[in-house]
């Protein structure tokens, strides 16, 4: 259970109360979710305000069956409303949302209230859930809530609801309940997040299926990238860029004058992401990354992190013999600590044209191997210092339906635009 393990509150600025909820078999510390913290909030308060009585902790059983035993914070009552908060505990998982206090204002609501904010089963359920300060929006299509709710996804909404119900059902109260959510400074944190590259704007969600926290997985990473494929196909995008990070990023901005709110970052689950697009019914994919990553693609290597292979130097190395190097340039690209300084030797030895074409000639079989036949992938490769190295013979097809759609999408947008401003006859 995920009783403290401590006395000490640890709500001091600089520490964190810790929790033992369980453990990872790695051993690493299990958390818990936004949305475990917004059902104890709303449920405490719950409590306070139809018993009277403070509450400084709650229980609240889990989706994933794990119970926890929750503290309540920052209570506030005021006429007709209750207002406390349940800090958000990570565990192990570095986690940007990790101490922040999520909070639940309850107010009761008559039957007048609720039929005007609810309908259909919601009405018959009488809990009314909304989003205050801190909370995003959702502003595009594609994602699990509506265009214009709160960021509050549904299994959050479930607990809630289901925590609340249990309360009310104690007290035999059966008049409405509105819950207002709001993360303090949340505004600020979602900056951090992939919230506004989803369309979340103005602070974060309210997230979690299990309620509980595992530190991030590969799944975990590769569901938020298939997210953003998924999001920008369902706003008429058939096509995207892929890109492994943060150097990527920057060339695609800085060199080919691209939209980066195309660009979707992979990390290094390049082969995850390849099955995903072609999952979700993208017509094609234009991978534009490093050298230091994407060479690791011609020898078939689809996760490029580094603890899962190095074969950098043996691509690079192996093509360069194809293309006539001696054994003295091979043993030194073999010794080479980066492909910096293996680019180098090519270039001084007049190799790097004919070892790229080859490179890139094996990255694009690796590539549309793993695709199939109804999804088109091309590839960029660049180095910081000699800009684009080669490139698939798909490549400019594929850039070209890239900023071909994002114009045929501004257009599309600022045609409705007018549509729905312009005058009635």
């Amino acid at each position: 259970m995920g009783k403290e393990t401590a006395e000490d509150q640890g709500r001091t600025p600089g520490r964190r109360k810790e929790y033992e909820i369980g453990r990872t078999r790695s051993g690493l510390r299990l958390g818990f979710t936004t949305g475990s913290c917004a059902a104890a909030a709303a449920k405490a308060g719950v409590q306070m305000l139809l018993s009277g009585d403070e509450v400084r902790q709650v229980r609240l059983m889990t989706p994933k069956g794990i119970e926890l035993y929750l503290d309540v914070e920052e209570i506030r009552r005021g006429p007709g409303s209750v207002r406390c908060g349940v800090r958000k505990y990570s565990g192990d998982d570095p986690d940007v949302t990790d101490r922040l206090l999520v909070c639940a204002e309850v107010k009761k609501e008559g039957p007048e209230e609720l039929s005007q904010a609810l309908s259909g089963s919601e009405q018959e359920d009488r809990i009314r859930i909304s989003g205050g300060e801190g909370i995003g929006r959702v502003t595009r299509p594609g994602l699990e809530q509506p265009v214009g709710a709160a960021a509050v996804n549904k299994i959050p909404r479930q607990m809630i609801r289901e925590a609340v119900r249990e309360i009310c059902d104690k007290y035999g109260y059966s008049g409405g309940v509105h819950v207002t959510l709001t993360i303090p400074g949340g505004d600020r944190v979602a900056e951090k997040t992939f919230n506004p590259r989803l369309g979340i704007l103005g602070g974060l969600s309210i997230l979690g299926t299990t309620g509980i926290v595992e530190p991030m997985s590969e799944k975990a990473l590769t569901d938020t990238i298939c997210l953003e494929m998924q999001v920008l196909k369902e706003n008429g995008h058939d096509y995207c860029i892929v890109t492994p990070g943060n150097y990527g990023s920057a060339f695609l901005k800085e060199k080919m004058d691209m939209d980066l709110s195309l660009a979707v970052k992979c990390s290094n689950y390049i082969g995850e992401t390849i099955d995903d697009a072609s999952m979700l019914g993208m017509k094609g994919i234009l991978l534009v990354g490093h050298v230091g990553k994407l060479v690791k693609l011609a020898a078939g290597v689809m996760n490029t992190h580094s603890r899962q292979a190095d074969c950098r130097m043996e691509v690079l190395a192996s093509h360069a013999a194809m293309a006539g190097a001696d054994r003295d340039t091979v043993t030194q690209i073999m010794g080479c600590i980066n492909t910096t300084e293996a680019v180098r030797i090519l270039k001084e030895r007049n190799l790097l044209s004919p070892v790229m074409d080859t490179v890139m000639q094996r990255i694009r079989d690796v590539l549309t191997g793993r695709a199939g036949k109804e999804l088109s992938v091309g590839a960029v490769m660049f180095s910081t210092e000699d800009g684009i190295l080669g490139k698939t013979e798909e490549a400019d097809v594929l850039l070209e339906q890239i900023r071909r759609g994002r114009s045929e999408t501004r257009q599309k947008a600022c045609s409705e635009t007018r549509q729905k401003t312009r005058p009635e006859a």
